[in-house]
Formats: C-alpha cells, structure tokens, sequence
C-alpha cells in the first residue's frame, strides 16, 4: 500500500471512530441535562435535533421539552391535525403557545389542544379567524391557569367568549380583543366581574365598546396597568376620568382616534397616574397645551408620546414637556401644524434631549425650517427622524445633521420641481411627473 493509501485509510478509521466516539459521549449525558438544554431550543431546533439519533429524537419530543411552543416562525399554515398531535405530546407539559396567523386552525383542534393541556398559561390565537366561541368554553372548561389570551382579529368571537373566560379563568391578567367588532360592554362587564386580576385589556377597533364598558373596567379591575381603546369612537371624558381615579397603576394608555376627548382627561391623568409612561393620543383634536402642561407636571416617567393631530397644541406643550418628563424618549408630533422652530428649540434644551430622545417624528409640520435642524444636533441619542412634507427642510440642512449624528435615519420627501414651460417646439409626450413613474 502506497503512503497516500495509507494515509487516506488511518483517516477514515479516525473520523468513524471519532463519530462513534461522539455518539458514546452522547448516550452518556444524563438524560436529565439533556432535557434541560433542550428546554432552551425553539421549535425548529428541536425537530432538528430529533434527527441526529434515536436517543435525541425519543428526548427532542419528549413533552417536557415543548414548554413554550411559537408556530408563527416555523410554518403559518398549519393544519389542524399538527396541533391536535401536538398537544397530545405535550398535555400538561405545555405553558405557552402561539397559534398567531394559522388561519386553518379550527375549533376542533382548540378542543384537543384545551382537553390535553391544562396547564397552559399563554395563548396566541390572534388571526386564527376561523375559531368561535367554542373555543374559548373549552378553554375556559379546562385551562383554568391561563393568565393571558391574544384574540386579535378572531371576528366570531362575540359576548359569550368573555362570559366563558369570566367563568373559568380567574386568573386571566392579559386579554387582547382588538378587531373583534362583535365584543359589546355586556362581554367586557362579565370579564371585569369574573377578572378581577386583570392588567393588560385591548380593544382596538371595537366600535361597541362604550363608557359602561370602560367604567365596569374602572370598578373591578384596580391593578390595571395597560389599556388600549384605539378608535372606540364613543370613550367619552367620564369613563377615562373614573378608569384614571380608580386605576393608579396605570401605565400604558392609548386612547387614539377617541375624538371626542377633551383637556379633562389629561388632568385626570396627571392627577392619578403618576406611573404613566406611555401615552398614545393621535387624532384627539380637542387636546390644548393646558393638558399636556398639567401632564409635564406630574407624570416624571413619560417615555413615548404620540400627539399626531392634535392640531391644537402649541410650542407650549414641548417646553412643558421638555421641563418635566426627562425620561422621553420617542415623540409624534406628526400634523401638529402649529409647531414652529421655537417649540422644537424647547425641547432640545430639555434634561431629556441630549442623552434619551431617540425617535422624532414632524411629518407635515409646515413651520419647521432648517433650524430645527440644528436645533437637533445637540440630541445625541437621536436615531431617526420624520420629516415627510416638511417643506421648509432642505437638503442642505439634512446633510450637516447626518454630519453631526452619522447613525441617524432621515425618512424625508422632496417633491420634484415644476417642469419648465414649454416656449417653442413641440410639446413632450410625457410631463416630468409622468416621466417619473
């Protein structure tokens, strides 16, 4: 035999025996440790790992390795019968799961997956349009440990999904029911009543979610800390007055698109919520720097604002701002057409500007000139900001900003100039603007 020969067969018997040698090694890790680290792994790591040998696939599907369980990264289209022999796997094993966006899921499999696994404490089932209330009865029949539910866009779900949940799950502390347009105050009253431990409740887009419902929130769930009621056009000053004095641990609220909304809220809010850190009011027209001043001096812990057209604040309200919520650190001003240079030198000069503030957005704010933009350099947290239809911005201006904050994204717009008349010739074809598209 040649020395290549020789050579090529001392490696072959090496690398077989280094693979068997790792598989001994494999065996022997206690199989304790081995669901241990698997406990860790995602969904598609531990159907990989089920593949490298019969000792890790008998342990890779083992129950107690499918703990927390998220669908939506690994396949969306997930048929029935694949959540039906998941749960069987898993039974009691099975903590959280989300199902968000498996549009084939049925009420069948939410069946199966509540009559195995009665210790499940989260669950996603948002955009799993076909499901109804009999989902949530077996849920609410079997799973009494769930502490929160996502049924976000499950637009069969009505009254009745609540009433069960109510029932059977006192525990709940997170509901999300957003775009489910048949939920009514009859729904959120029986929650209330039955989840007294409630802290997260979203409704956006519910347009039969009244002041009765919000004040049956108010009443019976004090520790609640976010609220969500985006475009539940009928919220009127009284129920989030009451929501404000009962609930002082509040500390998300989004009331956009409530337009009917007036100064009293905020005052309410700087009142009792002194913990508030987010604050979503876009669309509320009514809002005048008196709120946001008394808000600028109570609530220290303000992080994100979002006042999109709120149409009647002034440079007021960001040197209120600027003065009193040091902790700021996302704010939309966008449509707030009576913002000039003057309010955004305001808040520059604020304790939150320099090291805090990282996203600003002025999209459509017509007074803003290029000193806004140097007024801006100083904020050397910043990271992005809104410029679009900012007419008075140039480009210039853009340029010595990124100079200063190279890490910064400018999203701006600049509208193509007017083509020049025609004076002699033919006419084009085609005007600049068509040329363009």
């Amino acid at each position: 035999m040649t020395n290549s020969g020789r050579n090529h067969h001392r490696y072959d018997h090496t690398f077989l025996g280094a693979t068997e040698l790792d598989d001994e090694l494999i065996k022997q890790l206690p199989k304790e440790v081995l669901l241990r680290v698997f406990s860790y792994l995602d969904v598609v790591s531990l159907c990989r790992c089920a593949q490298v040998c019969k000792y890790w696939n008998v342990l890779a599907l083992d129950g107690s390795s499918w703990q927390k369980i998220n669908l939506f990264d690994f396949q969306r289209d997930i048929e029935g019968p694949v959540i039906e022999n998941i749960s069987q796997r898993c039974r009691g094993f099975l903590k959280s799961l989300s199902l968000r966006g498996c549009q084939s899921v049925g009420d069948q499999s939410v069946r199966t997956l509540a009559n195995h696994c009665h210790n499940i404490e989260h669950l996603d089932l948002s955009e799993c349009k076909k499901i109804t209330d009999i989902s949530t009865q077996s849920i609410s029949r079997y799973c009494s440990k769930l502490t929160a539910i996502n049924l976000d866009s499950c637009s069969n779900i009505t009254d009745n999904s609540l009433k069960y949940l109510s029932d059977g799950c006192p525990n709940l502390m997170e509901i999300n029911v957003s775009w489910c347009h048949l939920i009514s105050e009859n729904g959120v009253e029986a929650l209330a009543r039955g989840c007294v431990k409630l802290r997260k409740f979203s409704s956006k887009g519910c347009k039969q979610i009244n002041d009765n419902a919000i004040l049956c929130l108010a009443k019976y769930c004090p520790d609640l800390m976010v609220l969500n009621l985006h475009s539940c056009e009928t919220i009127s000053d009284s129920s989030i007055r009451q929501l404000a004095a009962n609930c002082h641990k509040l500390q998300k609220l989004c009331v956009s698109k409530c337009a009917d909304l007036t100064d009293l809220t905020l005052l309410s809010l700087s009142q009792h919520n002194h913990l508030l850190n987010t604050l979503e009011v876009s669309g509320c027209r009514n809002f005048t720097d008196i709120g946001f001043q008394a808000l600028g001096r109570n609530c220290k812990y303000l992080e994100r604002m979002d006042l999109e057209e709120c149409s009647q604040i002034t440079d007021l309200t960001l040197a209120h701002l600027a003065t009193g919520c040091p902790s700021l650190e996302k704010l939309t001003l966008s449509h707030c057409e009576l913002i000039t240079d003057d309010g955004i030198r305001h808040l520059t000069t604020g304790s939150c500007a320099a090291e805090i503030l990282s996203v600003l957005e002025l999209d459509n704010c017509p007074l803003i000139t290029d000193r806004t933009l140097e007024h801006l350099v100083s904020c050397h947290n910043l990271q992005r900001i809104e410029l679009f239809d900012c007419q008075l911005i140039s480009r210039t201006a853009i340029r010595k900003l990124k100079n200063h904050l190279p890490n910064i994204k400018v999203h701006a717009y600049f509208a193509p100039g007017t083509p020049p008349a025609v004076t002699s010739g033919h006419r084009p074809r085609y005007c600049r603007c068509c040329e363009i598209l």
